[in-house]
């Protein structure tokens, strides 16, 4: 694996600055159909943390077969587990723009990415949406899904507010913090998340000649893998 890291590694511009940037809302917010739409318009590449652990539990892995049995005994999966499997997807991608969707979701998993990842997020895209509006887009989709009933769907806003809210609090105290009004359409609520894009690459551009404080930020990147998995990085 060390070997395929190392030829996507060599592929992708040395020196280049990574960008991460969190999608945060509650469930019913629309965070997904924004994500496909930054997607297609600005080439990031799109990473859930759920749809993750939900491959990783499909895997033949010890370490899928650990997550399976966590989910099964309705345990929480530790953060550094989530995290690690954040940074494996950023490796393998051979990209260096992040869009990672419902991430974090608590304080926890804010301080994991901190410690393991360590790479400032530009920005926190908070897609804000009044409770009563994500309750009727949840309960409207008919997708037959067992937990699109009422009580469940408040449940899961209260689980929002007493465990996301807090990070969007911090970062907003950090001045990193994007709100958008999520009560729109979709298109109209892209329209204001394409503004926010568009400063971003407009930085990007004027800052361009900015000496970077890692040298090779993929390199760390493998460090940081190597480091995580096990696994040694090849000699040439």
């Amino acid at each position: 694996m060390a070997d395929a890291i190392k030829n996507e590694v060599g592929s992708s511009p040395s020196g280049k600055k990574i960008t991460v940037v969190f999608v945060i809302g509650g469930p019913g917010s629309g965070k997904g159909t924004q994500c496909s739409k930054i997607v297609k318009n600005f080439s990031f590449t799109h990473l859930s943390a759920g749809d993750l652990l939900r491959e990783e539990v499909k895997s033949d892995t010890e370490q899928g077969t650990m997550i399976k049995n966590l989910m099964h005994e309705g345990k929480l999966v530790p953060s550094e587990l989530i995290v690690k499997l954040l940074l494996k997807a950023m490796l393998q991608s051979g990209n260096d723009k992040f869009l990672v969707d419902g991430f974090p979701r608590n304080e926890e998993n804010r301080h994991a990415y901190d410690n393991i990842i360590g790479i400032e997020p530009e920005f926190v895209l908070f897609i804000d949406c009044s409770k009563e509006e994500m309750e009727r887009r949840i309960l409207n989709r008919n997708q037959g899904r067992d937990d699109d009933n009422i009580d469940t769907v408040r449940r899961r806003f209260e689980v929002f507010q007493e465990s996301t809210m807090p990070v969007v609090q911090y970062y907003e105290k950090r001045g990193k913090l994007r709100r958008v009004d999520g009560a729109k359409s979709a298109d109209e609520v892209f329209e204001d998340v394409k503004a926010i894009f568009v400063q971003l690459n407009a930085q990007a551009n004027q800052g361009s000649g900015v000496s970077r404080a890692q040298s090779n930020p993929f390199k760390r990147f493998l460090d940081l893998f190597c480091g995580c998995f096990g696994t040694q990085e090849p000699t040439n």
